[in-house]
């Protein structure tokens, strides 16, 4: 709905605008941008050791609940029904607590991500927003996102080597 009211209001101001003057329109991929700057990089390698310290320890409690159970396996036979409930309720508890820590580990990674890389993508959007200041271009449209269904790239300036230069990529 809001792709419809968008096009109809981009329409109708190029109607308004009537065909005497030129528009700039342009077209960028932002993701594109997002990855050819150095700090996506760097945040990159720290977010996959941030998620390889939380799987380090999903694995330990991991490799305790296989011990608990091969434990229980060998020598539950032996155990008083009071010891063999212990073992059991430990066991219950040790699994519900991975599957606690794993919902929060996931949860913990996804508040990581927009952390670390809210920043870049706020450095690329401004840096687009100037260069359709700077050049007077009426639109950018982002053909990176998956948004856009067509344009003419006749009609349309590819303004990425504009934005690399703004934000100092090669």
């Amino acid at each position: 709905m809001k792709k419809i009211l968008a096009i109809t209001a981009l329409t109708l101001f190029v109607a308004a605008a009537g065909f005497s003057q030129t528009l700039k329109f342009g077209h960028v991929n932002g993701n594109e941008l997002v990855q050819a700057l150095p700090e996506f990089d760097t945040a990159q390698v720290k977010l996959q050791k941030y998620q390889q310290e939380l799987i380090n320890t999903l694995e330990i409690m991991q490799v305790q609940l296989n011990n608990m159970n091969d434990a229980y396996s060998k020598d539950s036979k032996n155990w008083t029904d009071l010891v063999r409930q212990t073992k059991e309720q430990e066991m219950i508890d040790l699994n519900k607590r991975i599957q606690d820590y794993n919902a929060k580990a996931n949860d913990d990674l996804q508040a990581k991500q927009v952390e670390m890389f809210r920043p870049i993508q706020e450095k690329v959007d401004k840096a687009i927003k100037e260069v359709g200041k700077e050049n007077g271009f009426v639109y950018i449209i982002d053909a990176g996102s998956g948004v856009l269904l067509y344009f003419d790239e006749t009609k349309s300036t590819n303004v990425m080597p504009l934005v690399k230069a703004k934000l100092g990529i090669k």
